[in-house]
C-alpha cells in the first residue's frame, strides 16, 4: 500500500506483509464461563470476562466505530511479559463487543511482549498502531502495525510492517538510555514542515525523560538529541500523553492543532509511585520542546487526572463529537492470590472528556454523556434537605450497588471552620489523619457508598473545609478504611485540595459494585477507589448522605439513579451489533 503524506510517500508493501510468516494476527478471545454471581464484578465498567488487563492502548474512532485496545494476558489473572493487545469496539463508549486480539508476540522484535502504545490517524483516514515490543535481546523497541483491511470498520486484523523495529536504542548507539527502559510511544502529530513527531518515555537514573523522534514518511524515524521534556526525581516515565487544549472553549482539539488559543498538556505515569501527573504549558515548535507553566510540576504537589487508583491513561480526539476523551486503567486492592482465585484482574474507568478549566490552570474531567443512557427512568430527587451535624440520611429507592449520584451542598455558615495546620501540605496524608470518623466543624460531609445495614462497611467520599492564612481550603477525600471486613484488602485513603468556592460544593459519584468514581466541583478533582465489601453487596447495599461535622449543611439538590447493566465483551453482542448498524456501514 502506498500512502501519500504531504508530498512524500510512505511505501508499505501490504503484499509483502501478507506473505510474511506470522504477521497476520487472528487469535480470538477465549469463550469462558465466569462466575456471574461474583459481587465484585462491575456492571457498566469495561473489563474482559476473565484474566489480567492493564493499560488502555490506542483508543480511536474509525468509520463511526470506537476502538479500545488494552494490555491483556490470555493465560491468567496475572501480569506476564509476553502480553498481547486485546481489542473491543463500541458505538457508544459504554457497550463493547470483543474483537480478535490485535497484536501478539510473534517476531524477534516483540517476541517477549507487545507492550503499550498509541494509534495515529494517517492521511486518507488510515489508522496506524505504534507500540513497544520487548525483543529477543530484552530491548524495548518501537514498532508499527497497520490494518489488513481498511474497509473493515471493526479493524479485526492487523499486520506488522517488515521495516520493524522502527526505533531502537541499544548500548552501542550512544543514547545513554537503558535499552530496557524506553517505551510507550504517543500518538504522532505533524506540523507545517510536514514532519511527524512523537515522544517516548524513559529515564536517566532518577530523571524522568520524554525523548522526541521525527519522521518525514512515518517509516524512518530520527532521534532528536534535545529532550522534549524532563524532570528530576521522577524515575522512569511511562505512558506519556501529549495533546493540545483550547483556551476558553469546551471542545477537544485534534493532536496537531497549534494556535494562540491553544495550550498543551503533558501527562506522564511514574513507574516508581504508580501515580500519574500532568502539567499545562507551551509547546515551542521552533525548538521542539515542551515548557510547563511556572509552578506546574510532576510531583506530589502537582496536578493529577485522578487522585486515586487511575494509571497508564491514554487520550484520543473523537472527531465525530469534537471531544478529547481519556481512558484509564484502574488497579485492584486485593492480593494477587485472591485474584488468581477470582480469575480476573483490572478494569477501565468510565471514559472521560477533558477540557481546560476557565482559569487555564487545570483540566476538568467528566464522564462521557453516553453513560447517562444507563440511568433508569425512575430516580430519586431531593430539591432541599438539611443534614444536621452528626447525622446521616438514607438515599433509598435505587440500586445502591449500581448507581449514579449527583449531589450539591450549600454551607450556610463558615464561622466554625477548622484552622489549617501549615504542616498539612499533603492532602492524601491529611485525609488519613482527618478520616470519616474524625469530627470537624465543617465536615466531613458527603456520601457513604457501598454501606452495609449496620454500617460495619462503607466507603466514604466527603469534603472538609479549613481556614488557611489567606483563604478557605476545601479538602476532598475518599476513605475506604471501613470498606470491607476483609483484612488483606488495601484500604489506603486518597485525597486532594479542590480549587472551588467552599460555600457551594458539588459531587458526582459512579458506584459499580467494587469501584467508586467521584468527581468533585464539576470535575475539577477526581478520585477513584477500588473496594470489595463482604456485607454490602448487591441488594444488601445502602447509600447515605452524611454530615459528621458539628455545623449543619444544606443539600440544595440531589439526583440518584439506578444504573442498567452495560453489554461488555459478550460474544453474543457481535451479531446484534452488526445487524443493528449494518445500514450505517
Amino acid at each position: 500500500m502506498v500512502i501519500p503524506i504531504n508530498g512524500s510517500w510512505l511505501v508499505l508493501s501490504i503484499a509483502l506483509m501478507l506473505s510474511s510468516h506470522g504477521m497476520i494476527i487472528t487469535a480470538q478471545h477465549q469463550e469462558v464461563n465466569y462466575d456471574t454471581n461474583d459481587p465484585h464484578r462491575t456492571a457498566y465498567h469495561f473489563q474482559p470476562p476473565q484474566n489480567w488487563m492493564n493499560d488502555p492502548n490506542g483508543p480511536l474512532v474509525y468509520k463511526g466505530i470506537y476502538h479500545l485496545f488494552y494490555q491483556y494476558n490470555p493465560n491468567g489473572a496475572f501480569w506476564q511479559p509476553d502480553i498481547v493487545w486485546a481489542h473491543s469496539t463500541s458505538t457508544d463508549l459504554i457497550n463493547w463487543t470483543p474483537q480478535p486480539i490485535a497484536l501478539t508476540p510473534s517476531e524477534p522484535y516483540d517476541i517477549n511482549g507487545c507492550w503499550s502504545g498509541s494509534t495515529t490517524i494517517l492521511p486518507g483516514d488510515i489508522p496506524a498502531i505504534l507500540y513497544t515490543g520487548f525483543s529477543n535481546q530484552k530491548y524495548e523497541v518501537q514498532n508499527l502495525a497497520l490494518p489488513k483491511n481498511l474497509s473493515d470498520p471493526y479493524l479485526k486484523e492487523w499486520t506488522k510492517v517488515p521495516l520493524n523495529p522502527l526505533m531502537v536504542v541499544t548500548p552501542n548507539n550512544n543514547h545513554s538510555f537503558n535499552a530496557s527502559s524506553i517505551r510507550d510511544p504517543t500518538t504522532a502529530w505533524r506540523l507545517a514542515d510536514g514532519k511527524w513527531r512523537l515522544i517516548i518515555g524513559t529515564h536517566q537514573g532518577k530523571r524522568g525523560i520524554a525523548v522526541l523522534y521525527t519522521s518525514k514518511d512515518f517509516a524512518t524515524w530520527n532521534y532528536v538529541e534535545r529532550f522534549f521534556h524532563s524532570a528530576e526525581d521522577n524515575g522512569m516515565w511511562e505512558c506519556p500523553d501529549f495533546f493540545p487544549v483550547y483556551v476558553g472553549k469546551s471542545l477537544g482539539a485534534d493532536i496537531s492543532v497549534i494556535g494562540k488559543d491553544v495550550k498543551h498538556v503533558f501527562k506522564v505515569s511514574l513507574f516508581d509511585t504508580q501515580y500519574e501527573y500532568y502539567t499545562i504549558g507551551t509547546y515551542d515548535i521552533n525548538k521542539d520542546i515542551y515548557v510547563p507553566n511556572e509552578g506546574s510540576i510532576e510531583s506530589d504537589l502537582g496536578l493529577r487526572y485522578d487522585y486515586g487508583k487511575f494509571y497508564a491513561s491514554k487520550s484520543f480526539f473523537d472527531s465525530m463529537t469534537d471531544r478529547r476523551i481519556v481512558f484509564g486503567w484502574v488497579n485492584e486492592s486485593l492480593t494477587q492470590t485472591e485474584f488468581m482465585i477470582k480469575g480476573w484482574f483490572g478494569i477501565q474507568a468510565i471514559p472521560r472528556t477533558i477540557v481546560l478549566d476557565q482559569s487555564g490552570k487545570q483540566l476538568v474531567q467528566w464522564p462521557v454523556k453516553e453513560v447517562e443512557t444507563l440511568r433508569e427512568k425512575n430516580h430519586v430527587e431531593w430539591l432541599s434537605q438539611v443534614i444536621k451535624g452528626g447525622s446521616l440520611i438514607e438515599i433509598s429507592g435505587i440500586t445502591s450497588s449500581q448507581a449514579d449520584v449527583e449531589i450539591s451542598f450549600k454551607v450556610p455558615d463558615l464561622t466554625y471552620v477548622e484552622e489549617l495546620d501549615q504542616t498539612w501540605t499533603n492532602p492524601q496524608i491529611l485525609c488519613s489523619l482527618k478520616g470519616t470518623s474524625i469530627e470537624g466543624g465543617l465536615g466531613p460531609f458527603g456520601l457513604l457508598t457501598l454501606a452495609s445495614t449496620g454500617l460495619e462497611e462503607y466507603t466514604a467520599i466527603f469534603f472538609r473545609i479549613f481556614k488557611g492564612p489567606n483563604k478557605y481550603v476545601v479538602l476532598m477525600c475518599s476513605d475506604p478504611s471501613r470498606s470491607t471486613l476483609n483484612p488483606t484488602t488495601d484500604k489506603l485513603s486518597f485525597g486532594t485540595f479542590v480549587d472551588v468556592d467552599p460555600e457551594d460544593l458539588s459531587l458526582r459519584t459512579l458506584i459499580d459494585h467494587s469501584i467508586v468514581e467521584s468527581f468533585g466541583a464539576n470535575g475539577k478533582s477526581c478520585i477513584t477507589t477500588r473496594v470489595y465489601p463482604t456485607l454490602a453487596i448487591n441488594d444488601k447495599t445502602k447509600l447515605y448522605a452524611f454530615n459528621y461535622g458539628t455545623v449543619n449543611v444544606n443539600i440544595t439538590k440531589l439526583n440518584a439513579w439506578s444504573m442498567k447493566k452495560a453489554q461488555i465483551n459478550l460474544s453474543k453482542n457481535m451479531e446484534y451489533h452488526n445487524e443493528e448498524h449494518k445500514d450505517e456501514l
